[in-house]
């Protein structure tokens, strides 16, 4: 600045700190990429709803990996490729979201547009097959998840971590 003070405006690389973890998106995007389902892949970290960052990953499947499926493939999608990089990288680099995208959308000068990503929908989670829960002791907790965790549903067989929980959201069920 012309009055000598510097003024640091962020990061010039991809790099994001999440609850303490320093955290290479492009890391992760390379393991995803080793998977055979998975053409292209880019990682992200945007903030939910209540300021808290999130590692959604966006993946662009290979041509064998693309078949008319049924409704909710992509939550078999996101369990398998949840499986991939958790047997590859520590448990705080696995995204909490994988969305599927027919192609990655790109800037006019042929650049990922980040702003264009699509926010990740239910499906996107790596959510069990859904059994509503039972009880009202399951139907409250259900409910402090979902609203936790920024979810429409949670079923009875789902996990917690799985669905982008983390030990400070683990601290804030407990206070309820």
């Amino acid at each position: 600045l012309p009055d000598g003070n510097l003024e640091f405006l962020g990061r010039n690389d991809d790099q994001v700190k999440i609850r303490g973890f320093r955290i290479e998106p492009g890391e992760i995007a390379a393991r995803l990429c080793e998977h055979p389902f998975v053409r292209e892949a880019v990682v992200v970290a945007p903030q939910d709803g209540a300021g808290e960052k999130r590692l959604v990953a966006y993946v662009v499947c290979a041509p064998e990996a693309q078949s008319d499926e049924p409704d909710g493939a992509g939550a078999e999608l996101a369990a398998t490729l949840r499986a991939h990089v958790g047997a590859h990288l520590p448990d705080y680099m696995v995204p909490a979201a994988f969305v599927r995208l027919a192609a990655l959308p790109l800037t006019v000068n042929g650049k990922l547009d980040r702003k264009a990503l699509p926010a990740p929908d239910d499906e996107a989670y790596a959510h069990r097959a859904y059994e509503p829960p039972q009880g009202e002791m399951e139907t409250v907790l259900a409910q402090i998840w979902a609203e936790l965790l920024g979810l429409a549903r949670v079923g009875r067989h789902d996990h917690f971590f799985e669905l982008g929980g983390h030990s400070l959201l683990a601290v804030q069920l407990m206070e309820r």
